[in-house]
């Protein structure tokens, strides 16, 4: 008879322990192990994270401390309380910042506005407000997405259409947001939307990095740090992709440079305006901005412009192809609001696109349910007691959960997880506003986005030109589901056909 050694009698104990404890604990709300924590039931909940935030949310009230391996110093603060959420946002402002987890997290995005704190964050956020009211930046803008919707983005549908494939209309909408916001950044069209659908590697680089962060997020830093160092893993295409993002940015900074000293101001035409072009010529006689001020702001611009608008589209495209009744409603506002001698979706113009209330207020529903940000991070810079009651110590991690906020009846009411753009329109006819801290899409208080009616009018653009030309049908059996990423794209993408619809011209 075999004798059994020391440690397999340890192994076997430990076992035990551990299915005793879970048989005792996984009825309850959080479950916390010996020593690890909450860690384990986090990583089994990875692939329906912000799903389990939700949940935990819920059964804590709106508020938990997220308590990691005790030799790790992982805790975090998690709320979707949205009184919380103003006072983090808004009333203590200066007493939650990004913090130095945050920055080493999201180094790729340099010292732009949405890593940067204090007097910098302030710099940042000043040149850029003056940039983005200036009447020409707006109107490049409209104009700039107006002839990509026109030039690409119809044609590409319609090829679609007559050859009767399938389209995956986030990868779709991604090239799209990536040619627009590098036009109007940049000056630069990389042409990634055409009907070959060609590899670009500065968007392949994109999507490469957001795959990696919200990974480093739920990864012990120490970890982290150490695959930094080797090189290996997740960090090795981190470094890589940054690499190539980075030397696409310099080449158009470069580029840029070179016009601006070849050509007057005064000869300038649309195709030398950019953004980078308004940030240089707005020099300041004390303070020029160098090539990294404009590599970081232009990342930084470049992630907002791509990838929130893509997510936002993606999702809104899905919820009204699963609510005919909203699409017949949306098609309806835009034949009342077209001019009638031409009846062309571009007739709408920037005053049209004000009229389309009941679009505005299915696409402010959509970011409600599905916020192209799921997650917002925090840090207190000295101990504070929140409005729930919580005691908050200084360096303490606090995340914010937009996805459960939206989900939440006491904030939305108990249909809150119903698509009912309805819920946005006030009986006289006009938008409901929703105080930001409780619509939380475009963040709020200080930080609220700046380019959140240049979004609004990108998407309602693009929705309105889709839907007025063609029929949108889901491919069967199709799954949907969120990706797990700090950006809330599609895990499969949304797979759809397209038809020609027969009011469109």
């Amino acid at each position: 008879m075999a004798v059994l050694g020391i440690g397999e009698i340890l192994v076997a104990v430990l076992l035990f322990v551990v299915i005793r404890y879970w048989r005792l604990n996984r009825h309850t709300p959080i479950v916390k192990w010996p020593i690890l924590g909450m860690l384990p039931s986090l990583l089994l909940n990875v692939p329906t994270i912000f799903d389990y935030i939700t949940s935990l949310s819920k059964q804590e009230r709106g508020s938990f401390m997220f308590e990691g391996p005790w030799f790790l110093n992982m805790n975090i603060f998690v709320t979707s309380d949205p009184m919380n959420v103003q006072h983090i946002t808004s009333t203590k402002f200066e007493n939650f910042g990004k913090g130095d987890d945050f920055r080493d997290i999201f180094e790729v995005l340099g010292d732009g506005i949405f890593r940067s704190d204090s007097q910098l964050w302030k710099y940042n956020r000043t040149i850029l407000h003056s940039a983005f009211k200036q009447p020409s930046f707006r109107l490049f803008t409209h104009k700039t997405i107006e002839k990509k919707i026109e030039s690409c983005l119809l044609p590409v549908l319609d090829h679609a259409c007559k050859a009767g494939m399938e389209v995956d209309l986030q990868e779709l909408f991604q090239r799209l947001t990536f040619d627009n916001i590098c036009s109007v950044v940049l000056g630069f069209d990389p042409n990634c939307l055409s009907i070959e659908f060609p590899e670009v590697a500065g968007e392949k680089a994109f999507t490469e990095i957001e795959n990696v962060l919200l990974y480093r997020h739920i990864m012990p830093r120490c970890l982290r740090k150490l695959l930094k160092w080797l090189q290996v893993g997740i960090e090795k295409k981190h470094k890589q992709s940054q690499e190539i993002i980075d030397q696409m940015l310099y080449e158009q900074i470069t580029t840029s440079k070179f016009k601006m000293l070849s050509q007057s101001r005064t000869q300038a035409d649309d195709s030398q305006y950019s953004l980078l072009n308004v940030l240089m010529n707005n020099e300041s006689g004390k303070e020029k901005v160098d090539d990294k001020f404009l590599r970081d702001t232009a990342i930084n611009l470049l992630a907002a412009g791509r990838d929130t608008i893509s997510s936002g589209l993606t999702w809104f495209f899905w919820l009204v192809a699963t609510h005919p009744s909203v699409e017949a409603k949306i098609l309806e506002e835009i034949q009342e609001n077209l001019p009638q001698i031409k009846g062309n979706w571009k007739d709408l113009g920037v005053e049209g696109l004000g009229k389309l209330v009941y679009l505005h207020a299915a696409v402010s529903e959509a970011l409600r349910l599905y916020p192209p940000v799921p997650l917002e991070h925090k840090c207190a810079l000295k101990s504070d007691v929140l409005p729930s009651g919580h005691r908050i110590d200084a360096k303490t991690m606090i995340i914010y959960s937009l996805y459960s906020m939206g989900r939440m009846e006491e904030i939305w009411g108990n249909d809150c997880l119903k698509f009912r753009p309805e819920r946005w329109i006030s009986k006289g006819g006009g938008i409901i506003q929703v105080p930001s801290y409780k619509f939380i899409a475009f963040n709020a208080g200080p930080r609220s986005c700046l380019g959140k009616n240049i979004s609004f009018n990108e998407i309602k653009m693009i929705a309105a030109a889709v839907l007025w030309n063609f029929q949108i049908h889901l491919v069967e059996g199709h799954p949907i589901s969120p990706s797990i990423s700090i950006i809330l794209h599609m895990k499969h993408g949304l797979k759809v056909i397209v038809t020609k619809r027969s009011i469109g011209t």
